[in-house]
């Protein structure tokens, strides 16, 4: 998996981002690890697994920490030991690049 997309920084977020084809979703796929398309290929998740509550925790105040940083903010839901992310730009009711770059830096947690 050649990934460099955890190196680039999420662009400010407007109406006018850039929304991803078909063939540039597919492509940025592959830059990450396991995330799901959803059916209308407007949000990318992926569902995370952890022994306890406290290592659930933990990874959802790190992706919070990433979020803020990038300015780019997924949809979480957890439980005691599970956690699932769900990506898109709100901005454009679909994919954008921001998306990505985002799930490639969650994945190196």
């Amino acid at each position: 998996m050649n990934n460099s997309l955890h190196q680039s920084k999420c662009a400010s977020c407007t109406g006018k981002t850039p929304k991803l084809n078909e063939k540039e979703i597919v492509e940025n796929l592959k830059k990450i690890n396991l995330w799901n398309l959803n059916d209308n290929s407007e949000m990318i998740y992926k569902k995370f697994t952890f022994k306890n509550y406290k290592k659930t925790s933990n990874f959802v105040l790190s992706v919070m920490k990433i979020a803020d940083n990038e300015m780019h903010h997924p949809d979480i839901s957890f439980g005691f030991s599970y956690c699932v992310i769900m990506i898109h730009t709100h901005a454009i009711k679909g994919l954008s690049i921001n998306d990505f770059i985002l799930a490639s830096k969650i994945d190196r947690i």
